[in-house]
């Protein structure tokens, strides 16, 4: 059962309340960030609680056992508070939320309602909209490993062993022109072939959002430059000359894996596995069934 401060119970039952909703965001990275709905900002355990960032929660329910409810906080982007170059750069990603019920009249009253952390974050026009998740959502996760044809380590982790930081997989390149915000032109890369960076990413290195890595979809050669087609628009407009780094992408397969990076050893995927429609398939007298390896 919750204990709740006795002064915050009897104001409660009381006729008239005064009371706002308070959340501490907790960074992956340590940094602590105050919001609150109430009109002025509030002091409190150690953190300021900001009341110009707009911040406003949904309705939410609760349920009893494991179930793994989730709510949802709007707010404005702000330097101040949250900016837009923060969230695209997923420093938001997976962080704590404190929800605090706080009397503003008397601070000192205040209950810790619920922990939690924040899922998909969606931006729009100057507003964001961030999933609170419980982390009973965990629960839900897949745990061990999942028997596939294709690799499920990520390049560059421990369990595959390549290093990214070392030539021929990683390269730096030079802005050349920004056609759209999926579509970047760059220079610097023509010894690379169609594609070696398809399924990479891209590195920011100076100007604006230095710093800031994306996913890329697709790279093409056309002569001495290269077009790199990204999953999500950019939110920045790069500066032409700018320096990106620019990571080798891999499609998991091990046929990709033997011949772009020499590393079928650590190979972390099944690739003798038969798919569906051979193993359910009929013995037709065509099909070769002795047990020999099914990839090329």
């Amino acid at each position: 059962m919750r204990a709740i401060d006795a002064g915050l119970a009897a104001h409660l039952a009381g006729d008239a309340t005064t009371l706002c909703h308070c959340w501490r965001v907790i960074r992956r990275d340590g940094l602590a960030l105050g919001f609150t709905d109430h009109d002025h900002d509030l002091n409190l355990l150690d953190t300021r609680f900001l009341a110009a960032s707009g911040f406003s929660a949904s309705e939410r329910e609760e349920e009893g056992g494991l179930s793994a409810p989730s709510s949802e906080v709007a707010g404005g982007l702000s330097n101040d508070a949250i900016s837009e170059v923060d969230l695209a750069a997923g420093l938001y990603d997976g962080a704590r939320v404190e929800v605090y019920l706080v009397n503003w009249a008397a601070r000192e009253q205040h209950l810790l309602l619920k922990v939690q952390e924040i899922g998909e974050v969606t931006r729009q026009t100057g507003q964001f909209q961030a999933e609170l998740r419980s982390f009973a959502a965990r629960l839900s996760e897949p745990q061990g490993r999942i028997y596939n044809r294709r690799c499920d380590a990520v390049l560059g982790d421990g369990r595959c062993g390549i290093d990214l930081t070392r030539p021929p997989y990683r390269a730096e390149a030079t802005v050349v022109s920004f056609r759209d915000a999926t579509r970047i032109v760059v220079a610097g890369i023509s010894g690379f072939a169609d594609g070696y960076f398809s399924r990479g990413r891209l590195t920011f290195l100076d100007g604006p959002g230095a710093g800031l890595a994306v996913d890329i979809e697709s790279h093409s050669v056309t002569g001495t430059t290269a077009q790199l087609i990204l999953w999500l628009p950019l939110d920045i407009v790069p500066a032409v000359g700018a320096r990106v780094a620019l990571t080798a992408g891999c499609d998991k397969a091990f046929s990709s894996c033997r011949t772009k990076f020499a590393n079928a050893f650590n190979f972390r995927g099944f690739p003798h596995m038969p798919g569906a429609d051979f193993a359910y398939a009929y013995a037709n007298g065509t099909s070769l069934h002795d047990g020999s390896p099914l990839y090329s």
